[in-house]
């Protein structure tokens, strides 16, 4: 029976460590990127279904950083979708990431009702200074920008119901391992795709963040595993 794998998670939030973790578990990535310049490990991500999304965004008046309010998908997007996902016929247990999936996800289930999600979130101080750091928005944009793609993860998880990582917690790996179980996949002991030197923009969380932005973080830290 194959099974497809999708990592739900806005932009620098840990998504690329996770889906590493996943490989290690036996998940087939594909042809995805293993080294980039935000990235010693590459972020994970197969080139056409970025591809995909960036067209997706752009034909509903939006892009990554400019998300748009709803997302149609087109005639030639579920073909270049399907033909996506026939690429990976071959593949017993495959899965991908993209943050824009996030914003896209509704196609994908389309053609994958039984699709397995799995989340991923952090602080989004952490994460806007990041994107500070690569995109030079300001924190408030960063911040804007966190909580649009992370009230989507919410709500995609309160009609979906599946697991949720926080890539702040030290007991991350442990956490992992523990979906290893929850989703049925091949055991292991100890996982080296995941360095937690590289997980930068550690300290400083004390600030007070909007209270929109608060409430969502508190909601995702609850459901957290």
């Amino acid at each position: 029976m194959r099974r497809t794998i999708a990592v739900l998670g806005m932009h620098r939030s840990g998504t690329s460590c996770l889906t590493g973790l996943l490989e290690e578990a036996g998940v087939y990535l594909g042809d995805v990127a293993k080294k980039s310049p935000w990235n010693a490990k590459g972020n994970q991500e197969n080139s056409r279904i970025m591809a995909l999304h960036d067209e997706l965004l752009r034909l509903n008046g939006g892009s990554w950083d400019v998300p748009p309010a709803t997302v149609a998908w087109t005639r030639d997007t579920r073909i270049a979708r399907d033909g996506i996902i026939d690429s990976y016929r071959h593949a017993a247990l495959w899965g991908f990431k993209d943050p824009r999936t996030l914003l896209a996800l509704d196609g994908w289930l389309e053609a994958m009702p039984d699709l397995c999600l799995v989340g991923v979130f952090r602080h989004p101080l952490l994460v806007a200074r990041s994107l500070q750091r690569r995109n030079q928005f300001t924190l408030e944009q960063g911040m804007r920008l966190w909580l649009t793609y992370n009230e989507a993860l919410l709500a995609h998880h309160r009609r979906h119901r599946f697991p949720v990582l926080s890539f702040d917690r030290d007991v991350f790996a442990h956490s992992f391992t523990r979906l290893v179980a929850l989703i049925d996949l091949p055991t292991g002991t100890g996982w080296s795709f995941f360095d937690p030197v590289l997980r930068h923009e550690l300290e400083g969380t004390e600030h007070p963040l909007p209270d929109e932005v608060e409430h969502a973080y508190r909601a995702l830290q609850e459901i957290a595993l």
